[in-house]
């Protein structure tokens, strides 16, 4: 894992003229505005919020796109800004494996949401920001099933971790979830220490830099009434920076370790 951080790092500096328009349009750009329509939904009109509701949709496909584009880079640095166009080209596939993927996270909730029916538990208050009254039974159960669920999604996040490259260097679809889990077998361990130390050090500097800021901006300019002000609008800003550096760290780092699982496999297989 080691190595792989340094070469990493080493195109991530080698690249930075062909890294930065791909991280600046198709990441920064819609993140910002992203979080600046999100907060003006729960304020907005019925029909207003289901049309912030489809913008947002649509930038997260864009900053999609872009990460499909980092990585295409940074499997192969010498495509230079022709990345984007092979981007546009497995976007179809990467997009329908995302659907899949949904789908099935999506279906192993569903026993949850049964046990509580089961249950009698009313959900209808959760969209006005009740919480509903569960059974001590039941949260017991709840609880279990869904400590089992987050374990096994980051032991599959991190045999799927090069689902994304597996798409872009080998033009896979569907396939690239099998490719993936070849590929990382036996290094899932690690895959997953590295992935929980990512999550946690971006996390903790998002919130570190967006509450030490929003905190002084709030104070200067002050909160809108609407959801969305100077201050908030400032925020976002300073938040989707932090946020786009660290995505494009954990895109590339991906495509790297997706070159360097391919060529431990290809080296296995040749002996």
């Amino acid at each position: 894992m080691g190595s792989v951080w340094d070469r990493t790092a080493e195109f991530l500096s080698d690249n930075l003229g062909n890294l930065l328009p791909i991280a600046l349009l198709a990441i920064f750009v819609p993140t910002t505005i992203s979080a600046n329509l999100s907060s003006l939904q729960p304020t907005a009109p019925s029909t207003t919020a289901m049309w912030l509701g489809l913008g947002v949709f649509l930038l997260a496909l864009v900053s999609f796109w872009g990460q499909l584009a980092v990585t295409a880079l940074a499997i192969d640095p010498s495509l230079g800004r022709d990345a984007t166009r092979v981007a546009t080209r497995r976007f179809p596939a990467a997009l329908l494996l995302a659907i899949v993927m949904l789908v099935a996270g999506l279906l192993l909730v569903i026993p949850l949401g049964v046990m509580l029916a089961v249950a009698g538990v009313d959900l209808s208050g959760i969209d006005s920001g009740t919480m509903p009254t569960i059974p001590e039974s039941v949260t017991l159960w709840a609880s279990l099933y869904g400590l089992v669920i987050i374990v096994l999604a980051v032991w599959v996040f991190a045999r799927l971790a090069v689902v994304v490259p597996a798409i872009v260097g080998d033009r896979l679809a569907i396939g690239a979830i099998a490719r993936s889990w070849s590929l990382t077998r036996g290094v899932a361990l690690k895959v997953v220490g590295v992935l929980i130390l990512y999550a946690i050090v971006s996390i903790v500097a998002n919130l570190a830099a967006t509450t030490a800021f929003g905190a002084v901006m709030y104070l200067v300019a002050g909160r809108g009434e609407d959801g969305l002000s100077l201050a908030s609008v400032l925020t976002t800003i300073v938040g989707g920076t932090v946020s786009t550096g660290f995505t494009v760290l954990g895109t590339a780092f991906l495509a790297k370790l997706y070159i360097a699982l391919l060529a431990r496999k290809e080296a296995a297989a040749a002996v």
